[in-house]
């Protein structure tokens, strides 16, 4: 156990799960105050951390044990604030993961959650881009009167760095004019009749050498995770999302990741697995470049 009773992330011993030896640390993020729809996301870091006791050690497709290398689970940063305040929790806490050479991985709580975290990343690493893996863009300027509301989440990023979204399939009408369209695949560009065989290399093209990633589940299509606040139709199947992640640790250095908008929700323990094997298989083939 970890923090306040918290579940260590793949139920590891002592000697694996040390922060100050530990490769990755675990920053679970139990905050919902920006959800405009299905409320529960503060829900989802815990959801996660639990299922993550069924994964497998061994990770088939790099051939090893990644969590020997020692995945640490950090007490969760609780804030019942605005999520300006909660930016400001998580921008040095992340930020020092990665000057100290540790891989953080945030788990949210609605997407707001990422915004400190990525401002802490680009406040240490220079250059830093991000790669969007979402069903919405999140370029509103303010929402519900606030512009750090989960549907800002990019609007604020792309003022520290530059973004490539993946997925994206719901927009406001005010947003498409601030959209870099070579800097944008578009869910349908991934599926269906306009599907492009090159996204992968365009999304990659956009990123710079050092890469944060943030991971809407609502991105997956709802038949593979149902259990988000803001499901979508038309969404990524595993291999696509996997496909892509792969491809980003082997060509990229990546510096940090989140997963976030998992809503917990009865009978969907599918989701939550999914979420938890997406996280330890992109660790696996970023620790495995490292």
């Amino acid at each position: 156990m970890t923090g306040a009773g918290w579940p260590r992330f793949c139920e590891l011993p002592d000697e694996l799960a040390d922060p100050a030896s530990a490769a990755a640390a675990v920053v679970p993020v139990p905050y919902d105050r920006t959800s405009t729809w299905k409320k529960g996301a503060d829900q989802g870091p815990l959801a996660i951390l639990s299922a993550s006791h069924h994964i497998e050690w061994y990770d088939l497709l790099t051939g090893r044990e990644t969590c020997r290398r020692g995945i640490a689970t950090l007490p969760p940063v609780v804030c019942d604030d605005r999520p300006e305040a909660l930016a400001d929790l998580l921008d040095p806490l992340v930020g020092g993961l990665v000057e100290a050479g540790t891989l953080p991985i945030v788990l949210g709580g609605d997407h707001s959650v990422s915004i400190g975290a990525i401002r802490g990343a680009a406040r240490v690493v220079p250059g830093l881009s991000v790669l969007q893996i979402d069903a919405h863009a999140d370029t509103r300027e303010t929402y519900h009167g606030s512009g750090y509301n989960h549907a800002c989440v990019m609007a604020r990023v792309r003022e520290l760095c530059p973004i490539v979204q993946v997925g994206i399939r719901a927009v406001d009408v005010d947003e498409v004019p601030r959209l870099d369209p070579e800097r944008v695949v578009w869910g349908h560009q991934v599926n269906g009749p306009d599907a492009e065989p090159g996204w992968v290399e365009r999304a990659i093209a956009g990123l710079g050498d050092d890469v944060y990633v943030t991971i809407d589940l609502d991105g997956f299509d709802p038949s593979l995770v149902p259990a988000t606040g803001t499901p979508e139709p038309g969404g990524l199947d595993w291999f696509q999302v996997t496909g892509l992640l792969e491809q980003v640790a082997a060509r990229r250095r990546v510096v940090g990741f989140d997963v976030v908008e998992l809503l917990p929700t009865p009978g969907q323990w599918a989701s939550e697995f999914l979420a938890a094997k997406l996280v330890y298989r992109f660790l696996s083939w970023v620790l495995a470049r490292r």
